[in-house]
């Protein structure tokens, strides 16, 4: 077995002799590269955000933003990643480094004043820099009459991807600046020269130290067959969850699996009567490969974690988890979804109302993966998906709703509603969709039916919610769904 290896800023450094829950931040500092920061440790905060060359979704690979603190190191065995001191272009001994041009942007506009959250403000800010599709359009800075947008700079900036990046002193407003005042990539800029090659590909691991193994496997029956004879093995995808459950509470799996660069899991098909994601595909890919095709999931996207953990988890570790509180059951609820598990024998195909069988807990046994989420078409023409937290973005829900409507002639024909956050697992609101259907999509019908809709689940009080609260925002987001779409439905 070849050595574990990370090409870090264009030179190879080995893994070893990092244990294998060490993560890419720990591994970083231990070789003297400290501009990566832990601030929370738990992919909250953005001050550890390095970039990792990923498979494109419109050239062959793409400059992702992650979050340093979660992924294991060596989860990127023969991968490639660029720090925020990898950006600068260090010249002759005793010259002063040529600065990147977000950097540059960052200094002159009074972006950083501590410094701490700088460097992964940077690194998540060049994310976006060489996303291949930026182009300029009306932004905050040109009139409002001509389309003017908050969240989109004149020069293309989504501010969406600083999202999980937070800065405690020296204010948004400088930082936002330099991210709108950043141009175009030169021609000779190697990185996004770099954008034009294909990415490394993923490579057997087999990295043992102190007892403990990580392991990928180069194809799925491989995977499988090794969960078969390791049951007790953790899996990863992005590590998004893992690796909070590694920091925080100091967990220490023998056997950890990485599942994230498998070919069979990685694929995104439209078949005539439905879509196929790959349960490792990462929202991020979803999001922009899809591309509102999938009304509700587009909602659900901007409102799911931050995108440095969108660029990393995968809707197939969200559901693996089984957390009654995740974002996408609901909305998968709502959509009528199917997993499509897998173990060394062969698949089987089970709806997702009938996957979550207790508090994280599912029908999936321990040698079985999720390959795929299914989405039957057509898609049903009226959804929304209403997440009630205490911030608008980044943030743990206490209660989500998923709602799927086809309404013709001003009846509802049918109605599909997933909730998040109100019972052990995430559930369809069966009382619900009866009393809606069959009905006049009217003010006398939604009304009675959001008294139906408060009584669903058994919600909880916690420190996010009490459970009065709860039931009474699930009665309130069906009011609020009548009253957006009535113009449209009528219309």
């Amino acid at each position: 077995m070849v050595e574990a290896r990370i090409t870090v800023n264009g030179k190879e450094t080995p893994i070893s002799p990092a244990a294998p829950h060490t993560t890419v931040l720990d591994l970083l500092r231990d070789r003297g590269l400290t501009g990566t920061k832990e601030g929370c440790a738990e992919g909250e905060c953005g001050a550890c955000s390095v970039l990792v060359a990923r498979p494109g979704v419109n050239k062959p690979t793409d400059w992702v933003a992650v979050n340093a603190c979660l992924v294991p190191a060596a989860a990127l065995d023969g991968q490639e990643i660029i720090t925020s001191e990898g950006l600068a272009v260090v010249g002759e001994p005793g010259t002063r480094p040529t600065l990147h041009p977000v950097q540059e942007e960052m200094a002159v506009r009074g972006g950083s004043q501590c410094g701490y959250c700088t460097p992964g403000f940077i690194c998540s800010m060049a994310s976006e820099y060489y996303r291949p599709d930026r182009c300029a359009h009306a932004g905050p800075d040109t009139e409002a009459a001509e389309g003017g947008d908050h969240e989109h700079g004149p020069n293309g900036f989504d501010l969406h991807s600083l999202s999980g990046n937070l800065c405690r002193c020296t204010g948004y407003r400088p930082i936002r600046d330099a991210a709108f005042a950043v141009g175009e990539p030169t021609e000779d800029d190697p990185l996004a020269q770099r954008r034009e090659q294909d990415p490394p590909a993923p490579v057997a691991t087999e990295y043992t130290q102190d007892g403990a193994t990580f392991l990928r496997k180069d194809t799925l029956a491989e995977t499988l067959q090794l969960l078969r004879e390791r049951p007790d093995a953790v899996v990863v995808a992005g590590s998004t969850d893992y690796g909070v459950e590694a920091n925080i509470r100091s967990r220490r799996a023998e056997c950890v699996v990485a599942i994230d660069r498998l070919p069979e899991l990685r694929e995104l098909r439209v078949e005539s009567d439905h879509i196929e994601i790959g349960a490792a595909v990462t929202l991020t890919e979803i999001e922009r490969r899809l591309d509102g095709d999938v009304p509700l999931l587009a909602e659900l996207f901007p409102q799911f974690a931050s995108r440095l953990i969108r660029n990393s988890g995968t809707l197939g570790g969200n559901l693996g988890t089984g957390s009654p509180i995740g974002d996408s059951p609901p909305v998968l609820l709502a959509l009528e979804a199917s997993l499509v598990l897998a173990d060394a024998d062969g698949e089987r195909v089970v709806p997702l109302a009938e996957y979550f069988t207790g508090y994280r807990q599912s029908v999936r046994r321990p040698d079985e993966l999720i390959r795929a989420v299914r989405i039957p078409l057509p898609l049903s023409p009226v959804t929304a998906f209403h997440k009630i937290a205490k911030r608008r973005f980044d943030d743990i829900s206490s209660v989500a709703i998923g709602f799927a409507l086809d309404i013709e002639g001003g009846i509802v024909r049918k109605a599909r509603i997933g909730l998040g956050g109100v019972a052990a697992t995430p559930i369809r609101a069966l009382a619900t969709e009866a009393a809606l259907e069959g009905k006049p999509w009217s003010a006398e019908t939604v009304e009675a039916a959001a008294r139906v809709l408060r009584g669903e689940g058994t919600p909880m009080s916690d420190h996010r919610a009490s459970s009065v609260y709860r039931s009474a925002m699930l009665g309130q987001s069906l009011l609020k769904l009548h009253a957006q779409t009535t113009e449209a439905v009528s219309s």
